[in-house]
């Protein structure tokens, strides 16, 4: 089984690595994007034979802990089999 986490930054969080990328795409020439969020994407790989709702409770409290910043972060977990 494969968990999929996505972090992104909390809406109303400055991202100015985002703006710096949206403006890299507008000076190329890309002027249809309005906005550019960035994030981090994490694949763990898990055990075979663990328990689907086990594994997703630990990536959960994983990706709460270790992955994210939840004050400014929010996370996203997908489990893939």
């Amino acid at each position: 089984m494969l968990a999929k986490v996505f972090v992104t930054l909390k809406n109303g969080v400055l991202d100015p690595q985002g703006k710096a990328i949206h403006h890299a795409a507008t000076t190329i020439g890309y002027h249809a994007f309005a906005d550019v969020r960035q994030g981090k994407y994490f694949e763990i790989r898990l055990d075979t034979g663990v328990d689907a709702g086990d594994a997703r409770a630990e990536v959960e409290k994983f990706a709460h802990d270790v992955l994210s910043n939840p004050v400014i972060e929010d996370y996203r977990v997908e489990l893939v089999q």
